[in-house]
């Protein structure tokens, strides 16, 4: 099985990616796809929205083999294999592959493998390493038939993140309306061509190696990690900074969006509204946020018995809206038929 994976991306933190994989999550399982959501993320935030304590407290302390990311890529570290992915079923068209605090210490392993890849023998182990993410993910996709993965990562350019993302078909980018946004981009864009270059020039040393002839069974991934959008937060006021100041940064986005991450032209004038890479504008919501983290439900599901009531109810509906008309928009982009 090759299912399609779409990881959600920034090298600045703070503009609610989390928070946006959760609702996308569950709207792409209220649609009747069947989703994993991956959690490889050493902070592991995503995994305790979806998990209460005492499944984490779990999970993290019995250390079984597969039973999060870390634990599924950690024999590896002493020239074992993969571990079989356990998944935790959040409903019946919704897993999850928990994340794990200790998956920082693949970091150094990863990044190893990734020097030695590039020698002229021994290269299987280190691609083997490299590719281990792209393996579990697909064999969690399996274990559930699932139409889609959506993958959550930290922001940073580390060496996990660079392995996750040679695993990914397809990258979208959450940003702010602030000027390290804006930055971000421009370091974000150069840094995803050139872990593309840098892997295929691995794929191809792999392949004229003659090993690839030995491990038959051992498809390291061939992805495009191809950029499909961008989604914005909603402007806000700030008591220290007007509006203005945060609107002008925010116009600026699309112009850099396409320089930077699609390594086009910078087209005329554009207003961020009119700009077909914007995929969404996303919603403060505010405390609903809060209430639908502490009831382990999306925004969209509260109900009256959960607060959701006078504006907060108008704001449910809103946003039962806003991610179907998100979902649909990505599984246009990525092929995903609805």
């Amino acid at each position: 099985m090759n299912t399609k994976v779409l990881t959600f991306f920034n090298n600045k933190g703070g503009v609610g990616k989390t928070s946006l994989i959760y609702h996308l999550g569950w709207m792409f399982s209220r649609l009747g796809k069947k989703v994993v959501i991956v959690d490889a993320d050493p902070q592991a935030t995503l995994t305790s929205i979806l998990l209460d304590e005492n499944m984490m407290e779990i999970l993290w302390e019995k250390q079984h083999p597969g039973s999060t990311i870390y634990q599924c890529v950690k024999p590896l570290t002493d020239a074992g294999d993969i571990a079989e992915p356990i998944l935790q079923r959040i409903t019946p068209e919704l897993h999850l592959l928990p994340g794990d605090i200790n998956l920082s210490a693949f970091e150094e392993t990863l990044s190893g493998a990734w020097r030695n890849s590039l020698g002229d023998k021994h290269l299987y182990q280190p691609m083997h390493i490299l590719s281990a993410f792209s393996q579990v993910m697909q064999m969690a996709a399996d274990k559930v038939q699932a139409d889609i993965i959506l993958v959550d990562i930290g922001p940073n350019l580390g060496a996990i993140n660079r392995s996750v993302l040679i695993a990914t078909d397809y990258v979208a980018i959450p940003l702010g309306n602030d000027l390290p946004s804006l930055m971000s981009l421009k370091i974000l864009g150069p840094t995803l061509r050139s872990w593309e270059s840098s892997w295929h020039e691995r794929l191809a040393n792999w392949n004229a190696s003659g090993e690839n002839s030995i491990f038959i069974d051992f498809k390291p991934p061939d992805r495009r990690m191809q950029p499909i959008g961008y989604m914005r937060q909603q402007l806000s006021m700030r008591l220290d900074r007007p509006v203005s100041i945060y609107d002008r940064w925010a116009q600026r986005i699309p112009a850099a969006y396409r320089e930077c991450i699609l390594n086009e032209s910078v087209p005329a004038e554009m207003r961020q509204d009119d700009d077909p890479n914007c995929l969404a504008t996303i919603k403060h919501y505010r405390s609903l946020i809060h209430i639908a983290h502490e009831r382990r439900k999306p925004i969209f599901n509260l109900t009256s018995a959960d607060g959701a009531i006078g504006s907060h109810f108008g704001a449910v509906q809103d946003a039962k809206t806003d991610f179907t008309q998100l979902a649909e928009k990505i599984a246009e982009r990525i092929g995903l038929e609805m």
